[in-house]
């Protein structure tokens, strides 16, 4: 007897070529009679945009949900919207990636079928990922405070290079005279991080990583953490203002206010496949290690 499932359905609401994946989902469903959830802003995006013939299911109008798996439909950055919707709920998220790189999503929309059967068989993985929190001394930070690939300290397009005395642990480290500085977990290694020069990192590996962006000085290296550590920030601009960046949702706050940065009391949950490693999506997603000239 085929077990009850719940899904809870979240896209990209500007990928057309979506629909196929989506209808395919709709399709197996079905068959396995599973209940299914849909966020408000994919539902009309597949309603009235895609004209999809949606089965009978619930409308997510916010983060108040509940389901045995997310289906994430989209690239990394609807991933990333995803798991903060999803936050401490401890909901695995299958990521079928319709985007570019998939890192996150990792899952093919071809196999969408293949990956709920696996689902229901049982013939999977789930990998759990550190996220970051951020909090403020003088004040609450607005939005979700939480992030799972970075926390991106961040100077106006419009100032000059901005001033960020860091602390670890209550010791100080160092100030840096950059653009910006990148706090970033495992998962967030190969993302903005990365971009900027700091070093790929092993998932599951327990650390923290910081990346200043166009540091004033040459010898401002990326330096790895233990992720029990405390990091305080303050920050100094010319503009008297900066952006706080998480996973890419950016606000301005004020400087001279003090942040404290830690591992959150709670991890996301990936869906992979057996057999899938990070090394072989290194070398798949990344061409890590090839030759051009082969």
């Amino acid at each position: 007897m085929t077990k009850k499932m719940k899904f809870a359905l979240f896209g990209n609401v500007y990928q057309e070529h979506s629909c196929t994946s989506v209808q395919k989902f709709f399709n197996i469903a079905r068959i396995k009679e599973a209940d299914i959830a849909i966020s408000e802003q994919f539902y009309l995006f597949l309603h009235e945009h895609l004209k999809v013939d949606i089965p009978e299911c619930e409308i997510i109008k916010d983060n108040h949900f509940t389901a045995d798996y997310v289906l994430c439909i989209g690239g990394d950055g609807t991933f990333l919207d995803v798991a903060n919707r999803v936050g401490d709920k401890q909901i695995p998220i299958i990521g079928i990636n319709t985007g570019r790189l998939g890192f996150l999503a990792s899952f093919s929309p071809d196999s969408i079928e293949e990956t709920i059967e696996d689902i229901y068989a049982d013939r999977f993985n789930v990998e759990q990922h550190s996220v970051l929190q951020i909090s403020c001394d003088e004040f609450q930070l607005k939005d979700y405070p939480c992030a799972l690939n970075e926390i991106a300290i961040l100077k106006h397009d419009i100032s000059s290079m901005i001033s960020i005395h860091t602390d670890i642990n209550n010791e100080h480290l160092t100030t840096y005279q950059a653009d910006g500085l990148i706090i970033s977990t495992p998962t967030g290694s190969t993302a903005y991080s990365l971009s900027v020069g700091g070093p790929i990192i092993v998932p599951q590996s327990d650390t923290i990583c910081l990346t200043p962006v166009a540091p004033h000085s040459l010898n401002m290296r990326p330096i790895v953490l233990c992720d029990n550590s405390e990091i305080t920030l303050k920050v100094e601009s010319r503009s008297s203002s900066f952006l706080i960046s998480l996973d890419g949702r950016s606000q301005s706050y004020p400087d001279n206010i003090h942040l404290r940065i830690r591992k959150a009391p709670y991890c996301i949950n990936v869906v992979t496949r057996q057999g899938q490693s990070f090394y072989s999506t290194l070398r798949r997603k990344m061409m890590w290690g090839a030759d051009s000239r082969v």
